[in-house]
């Protein structure tokens, strides 16, 4: 069974994409959030970016919920799967597959932005695992998180729930929107309900960079789908070619940056927001942050949100970190 749940208001991606470029491009350095490289295409581009030999963290990610579903299963016993960003919901699997063998899985709520992945995902989990009560949420979890308030399709409560937020996507916030988001996370859960959250770790930026800027070039093309994006859904003129792919780890934020380059001097009209935005020669604009955590970080900023930290795990090359974590 398959519900889908739209959280956003109509006209609510359109208008935030116009806010987003127009504050962006106007704003000394430039820079675009990274939500908007996902249309199908950057979709896409991004699941082609995961199997790339430089891309460790899903595999990472992977190994460790390999080894530990189990035991999350186990110590959860959650009736309820609640997944932020969920997009195709791959990794979700592992988690599904433990939690319906330990015999407690009723209802899978994957949230996300897009209502095409949802549906898509839906449709395939329905088939994959008969009986789950899947209801998906359109919502763009930043702004308008919310939980589902009733339990599965039986009528019983949903407690406890497992929450997770998987593949280090918490990295693409800055400091003070990870603080917000985990408080309203925290906001949402109850007594017995747990939050499972994936960070990619620190080390050493050589692998970091090239995590990010692949030989073949396929992190390149999706950066620049960003572009693609504004040219379809705002009439920009961004000519693809002008612009080049970089990224560069800053030691001090402890964060890998994404930019697009202007390898020219150029002007770019933006009609269907009125806007004009000059580029010079070699000036660079900013479309991701993605942070590196170490586990006391993680722990630490858990816990201002008011989490307390119960199980941390990583894979064998200690490059990825899952964290479990309670209401404190």
């Amino acid at each position: 069974m398959t519900s889908l749940d739209r959280r956003l208001p109509p006209g609510f991606l359109e208008e935030a994409l116009r806010a987003d470029a127009l504050s962006g491009l106007t704003a000394e350095p430039k820079s675009l959030p990274p939500k908007w490289f996902y249309d199908a295409q950057g979709s896409a581009l991004f699941d082609k970016i995961t199997e790339l030999p430089e891309y460790y963290p899903t595999r990472a990610e992977r190994e460790i919920l390999r080894a530990t579903a189990a035991r999350i299963a186990s110590v959860t016993r959650a009736r309820m799967l609640i997944e932020l960003g969920s997009g195709s919901s791959d990794k979700t699997r592992l988690l599904l597959d433990a939690l319906r063998d330990a015999g407690t899985l009723r209802c899978y709520v994957p949230v996300d932005v897009s209502e095409p992945a949802l549906a898509a995902a839906g449709k395939a989990l329905s088939a994959e695992y008969p009986g789950l009560d899947v209801r998906a949420v359109v919502s763009d979890f930043e702004e308008r998180l919310g939980f589902p308030a009733d339990g599965p399709g039986d009528g019983s409560a949903p407690a406890p729930r497992l929450v997770a937020f998987l593949g280090s996507t918490i990295g693409n916030l800055e400091p003070a929107q990870r603080a917000a988001f985990l408080s309203r996370v925290r906001a949402q859960l109850r007594p017995g309900d747990f939050f499972l959250l994936g960070t990619d770790l620190v080390k050493d930026p050589a692998t970091l960079v090239a995590a990010y800027d692949d030989a073949s070039g396929v992190t390149a093309e999706f950066n620049k789908n960003v572009l693609a994006v504004l040219n379809t859904e705002l009439g920009a003129d961004f000519d693809l070619d002008t612009f080049e792919h970089v990224a560069v780890w800053d030691a001090g934020a402890e964060w890998i940056e994404m930019r697009l380059r202007s390898c020219l001097a150029q002007t770019v009209r933006l009609p269907a927001i009125g806007l004009t935005v000059d580029f010079a020669e070699g000036e660079e604009m900013r479309t991701e942050v993605s942070a590196k955590f170490r586990r006391e970080g993680v722990s630490g900023e858990l816990a201002a949100a008011g989490f307390a930290l119960r199980s941390w795990w990583t894979d064998s090359a200690a490059q990825f970190g899952l964290s479990l974590s309670v209401p404190a």
